[in-house]
């Protein structure tokens, strides 16, 4: 399919209105100042003869006169009047680059491109060989990429949840189109985007200039995410609307991560997938109201270290199918990422030295062990012997050195915090007093005040 997608040889194959080719043209030559067929066909992205179908015509209308020939290409420049209209339509969009495949087009070539990768257990241990995880979350991986709906990633921070929804493209090895432009209305929607997508090089030597073949796309935001990214943004500098994210994603995966740390609600972006995600179709509108429907052909995947029950109820959850949650790993896996993090920085694990970092992590750490941890121990242990001037070797006592700058904060707090209940909790000794102690009366007649314990428990009574 991809190979079959040439070039159109004339304007009416373009499917695009021909006063959007004749603008587009305008302000190519006024960009050159002097131009040819052959670099109109470039810039463009048109066949030469489209290219030359297209020059005639506004010859014909006097925008433009040829100047001459080198060979068979026509030296071009405008007319006045040429000059003047282009002049007059740059106020309006200063757009010149490839022409814009039609609504149709866009919309045909994406439902053709709908992914159905055959996905087993060796499949997923490929796409994650360079992570450490275990069969069983592989096991619930594979199924929610096969299944419609969107992925719902959990657990505590951490634990990889991040690194995971990363590579879940991988599952996929085949490659799609994306556009440069789309046109709507005579509009252009900008959908390419050479940072987002991963351009296969080289190009195929007939596809049409006006694609891109990718890699199946992966678009990943976190907490900078806003409702308005997932509508269509319009550049009033240049006159174009550049796609939403659902866009430029379609035919791969859109990840959400740091899911509930947004500036809008969890519920409100939900509510914005719930047509998308039950239909596979999603609907976008320009500037002045126009509404018209493109595929949604994106996997979407959420991603949080927040309590579930903090970012909505039964319902909300009811709304995503797939619910994985990625816990902390076992010693045998600690040991592993240990073991990777410290061949990429050159470090010696010293004997008994993965032990006592399990214990560390567990006693004065995040009580559990989490994949982050190793490879952190490593960066900062680089700092540490490059300080000293000594030998990249981990052991007990650069474990304590590594605690100590990255603990021990956490730790000090955590003794405070006991010190400070304990000491509030401990009823205060009788003031002295020449005559004998009154004997304090029972604790229900007191009168009534806080302490740390009392709002610790309001706050889980709150809860």
């Amino acid at each position: 399919m991809i190979m079959e997608l040439r070039a159109p040889r004339t304007v009416e194959e373009l499917h695009v209105p021909s006063s959007l080719l004749q603008d587009l043209t305008l302000r190519r030559i006024l960009f050159e100042g002097k131009s040819s067929t052959v670099r109109l066909s470039e810039g463009l992205c048109l066949s030469l003869q489209a290219t030359t179908e297209i020059v005639e015509e506004m010859r014909e209308l006097r925008y433009v006169e040829i100047l001459g020939l080198d060979g068979r290409d026509y030296q071009l420049a405008l007319t006045d009047l040429g000059r003047e209209s282009a002049n007059e339509r740059m106020t309006l969009c200063r757009y010149a680059g490839a022409v814009p495949v039609s609504l149709y087009d866009y919309v045909s070539t994406t439902q053709q491109q709908t992914a159905s990768p055959t996905i087993d257990r060796e499949l997923m241990r490929d796409a994650f060989s360079d992570l450490v995880v275990n069969d069983d979350l592989l096991d619930e991986l594979g199924p929610a990429l096969i299944s419609d709906g969107a992925v719902f990633l959990y657990g505590p921070p951490g634990t990889g949840k991040s690194s995971v929804a990363e590579r879940l493209i991988r599952v996929h090895q085949d490659n799609v189109l994306v556009p440069k432009a789309v046109e709507v209305d005579t509009q252009i929607i900008t959908v390419y985007d050479p940072i987002a997508h991963i351009a296969i090089e080289p190009q195929p030597p007939d596809l049409d200039p006006r694609w891109v073949l990718c890699r199946r796309p992966a678009i990943i935001s976190g907490g900078e995410l806003q409702l308005e990214m997932l509508d269509l943004t319009y550049e009033t500098s240049n006159g174009v609307y550049i796609a939403p994210l659902q866009m430029q994603a379609n035919n791969g995966i859109f990840v959400i991560d740091d899911f509930g740390r947004q500036t809008v609600s969890p519920e409100a972006l939900l509510n914005r997938w719930i047509v998308p995600l039950d239909r596979r179709r999603d609907y976008l509108s320009l500037s002045y109201g126009l509404k018209f429907e493109i595929p949604f052909d994106v996997k979407v995947v959420f991603s949080t270290n927040l309590e579930p029950a903090a970012l909505g109820d039964e319902a909300f959850f009811r709304r995503i199918q797939n619910k994985i949650l990625v816990r902390p790993i076992s010693d045998e896996e600690f040991d592993a990422v240990l073991i990777r993090a410290a061949s990429s920085y050159g470090v010696t694990i010293e004997s008994g030295a993965a032990t006592y970092l399990r214990r560390v992590s567990r006693e004065v750490g995040d009580g559990d062990l989490r994949p982050y941890l190793p490879l952190q121990v490593c960066k900062i242990l680089h700092s540490v012997c490059e300080y000293k001037s000594m030998p990249l070797i981990l052991d007990r006592a650069n474990i304590d050195r590594i605690a100590s700058i990255y603990f021990t904060r956490a730790a000090h707090m955590k003794s405070s915090m006991s010190s400070i209940v304990s000491t509030q909790q401990q009823p205060p000794a009788p003031p002295p007093q020449t005559p004998p102690p009154v004997t304090p009366e029972p604790a229900t007649q007191q009168t009534p005040g806080w302490n740390t314990a009392r709002t610790l428990d309001l706050l889980r009574d709150t809860d």
